[in-house]
């Protein structure tokens, strides 16, 4: 019962549309009606400030951080598939949060989130974590695109993490999480193959 209460509250975290909260508080907006009309922090930034991204980016990723270490703490030897369920269930919620009729962001701070706290409960993790993380601030760099660093970035923690000595749990868990950031980025590609895509 103890399990299920916290999965179910997993995704309700990653359910909250904190973009989508902040620029309506702030400027009083609906941000989906600006820009790439996504609620994430890259839009945010754009169509808000570039401070009110920065927060939407850590409340976006904390609510992914925040349902594996909850596991840890809360439930006494869970199961590895518990642990993965829990982020899994985070990333789900803020790419399809019931709040705006199961249309959410593109997963990418949440996922980071996600990732950041199961490096807490598997070591080997935090290596991959890392390493991801700074391939995306390679590719951010040379190309100034957040979605190209962000794709990359999601394929190299998949690539890492079969690499790597990690439970089949994490490493199913890197290919839909890869999976999921290329389907929810689907227009920046086409965006970026018509050179349309925005550069910061």
């Amino acid at each position: 019962m103890t399990e299920c209460l916290l999965l179910l509250l997993s995704f309700l975290l990653g359910s909250i549309p904190f973009g989508y909260l902040v620029a309506r508080a702030v400027k009083g907006i609906d941000i989906r009606e600006f820009g790439s009309g996504n609620i994430g922090a890259t839009n945010v930034v754009r169509i808000v400030g570039k401070k009110w991204g920065l927060l939407v980016f850590a409340l976006d990723f904390f609510k992914g951080f925040i349902p594996p270490l909850a596991v840890k703490i809360i439930l006494a030897q869970p199961q590895n598939y518990i642990f993965i369920l829990a982020a899994f269930l985070a990333v789900c919620g803020h790419n399809w949060t019931p709040f705006l009729k199961f249309k959410g962001g593109k997963g990418v701070a949440t996922t980071v989130g996600a990732v950041g706290g199961l490096s807490f409960v598997f070591v080997n993790l935090w290596l991959v974590f890392f390493l991801s993380i700074l391939v995306w601030f390679i590719v951010f760099r040379l190309t100034r695109y957040v979605s190209v660093a962000s794709l990359f970035a999601a394929g190299m923690f998949f690539i890492l993490c079969f690499m790597f000595s990690l439970p089949f749990e994490v490493k199913m868990l890197s290919g839909i999480l890869f999976l999921f950031i290329l389907v929810r980025h689907k227009e920046n590609i086409k965006g970026l193959l018509q050179n349309k895509e925005h550069r910061f």
